[in-house]
């Protein structure tokens, strides 16, 4: 049967397995019972010869949707059907009790759990989509991938029903009393993840780019972990770990994007060239403008998700560099001869270099010039 078939017939199977057990096959029970008062093997066996075709038309059922397709958009729907067999079995084994029954009690067992193993097949699929996701080419702006969102917002679906995933992963496990089993599933899965995504960030020929790529999808990551029951499954120390990986990409993001601007500044600031003549701090100053520009322009679509992230690189990366430029503005003044005025060798006042600055990061600001 297919998938879509086996899905519109889901619900129905549900309230049809609940009435059963709980209406048809309790009534059939204590009919037989009465029936053939005095002679339990007979009523016993009565009840399961009538009982037990449609039992197994139910649970056959069941025996489809766990081996279908490891599909991971068909999760949700699996699990409610092992959340439903689970809640009905003791209520299964209360009214087919007997030892003639014994085979159906077996049987619904087995297909119980080849439920969890379709569930723990369909996370196995989610590793293998991850995997086979592509590196084709470069997200504009190095904003968020599409994986990074279908992921995270995949696991976030799950999470609501952590309870019951974490019984599927005990399951499988004969050390009841190490951690769950589930936590370690999400970390591998997050693992793969994060592998794929430094995979994908080398297809930007500007490493600045790489970091603000991999600085979005990590903080995006991090913030859908710690808004759902991921948190809790991955642990606070995860959640540390990675929160420092975005502060080092933010210390990658600065070295490979403004040193080159701000060693043009510095270079004069030396013990090899202690008193620097104006031409030679001119030509720094035409430099620096040449990369300032350079910087601005190339960075003017990139795109930091995160406002306080976003807030934070620009605060940085102004500071920095207004204090630089103003210092340099400072020497610069002092090789002048008395009396002149270094505006007409200015391109940009210290105001202007943070108002450029303050203007990255949202797509379209900081781009322009004078």
């Amino acid at each position: 049967m297919a998938w879509c078939d086996l899905e519109d017939q889901i619900e129905r199977w549900t309230k049809a397995m609940t009435v059963a057990l709980w209406i048809l096959f309790s009534s059939e029970r204590r009919l037989y019972d009465r029936v053939f008062f005095g002679f339990s093997s007979a009523a016993n066996l009565s009840f399961m010869e009538v009982c037990r075709g449609s039992t197994i038309q139910l649970l056959n059922f069941v025996d489809a949707v766990g081996i279908g397709s490891r599909s991971p958009e068909r999760l949700f729907k699996v699990l409610d059907v092992f959340e439903t067999l689970r809640d009905l079995m003791p209520e299964f084994e209360a009214v087919f009790s007997d030892q003639y029954c014994l085979l159906l009690r077996n049987e619904v067992v087995t297909i119980w759990r080849r439920l969890g193993e379709a569930i723990r097949g369909i996370f196995m699929e989610l590793e293998n989509l991850i995997r086979r996701d592509p590196a084709k080419s470069e997200v504009p702006d190095g904003g968020l991938h599409p994986i990074t969102r279908y992921v995270m917002n995949y696991l976030r679906a799950t999470c609501r029903s952590r309870q019951t995933l974490e019984q599927v992963y005990n399951e499988s496990i004969d050390d009841r009393t190490s951690s769950s089993s589930l936590s370690v599933q999400m970390a591998w899965i997050m693992e793969l993840l994060e592998s794929n995504l430094e995979v994908k960030s080398r297809i930007y020929r500007d490493p600045a780019l790489c970091s603000v790529f991999m600085m979005n999808n990590g903080k995006y990551i991090i913030q859908k972990v710690k808004d759902s029951e991921l948190g809790l499954l991955l642990g606070d120390d995860w959640i540390r770990k990675h929160t420092a990986k975005i502060r080092q990409y933010q210390v990658n993001y600065q070295r490979s994007s403004w040193n080159k601007v701000l060693v043009v500044l510095k270079a004069d600031n030396t013990s090899l060239a202690p008193n620097p003549s104006l031409n030679t701090m001119r030509e720094r100053l035409k430099l620096f403008n040449l990369h300032f520009d350079e910087t601005c322009r190339a960075q003017s679509t990139w795109f930091i998700v995160d406002e306080q992230v976003r807030e934070e690189l620009r605060i940085s990366v102004g500071e920095n560099l207004s204090q630089v430029y103003h210092n340099f503005l400072g020497r610069l003044q002092s090789v002048l001869e008395a009396g002149k005025h270094p505006e007409k060798l200015i391109k940009y006042s210290v105001e202007e270099i943070g108002a450029r600055v303050n203007g990255l990061f949202q797509r379209g600001g900081g781009g322009g010039g004078k």
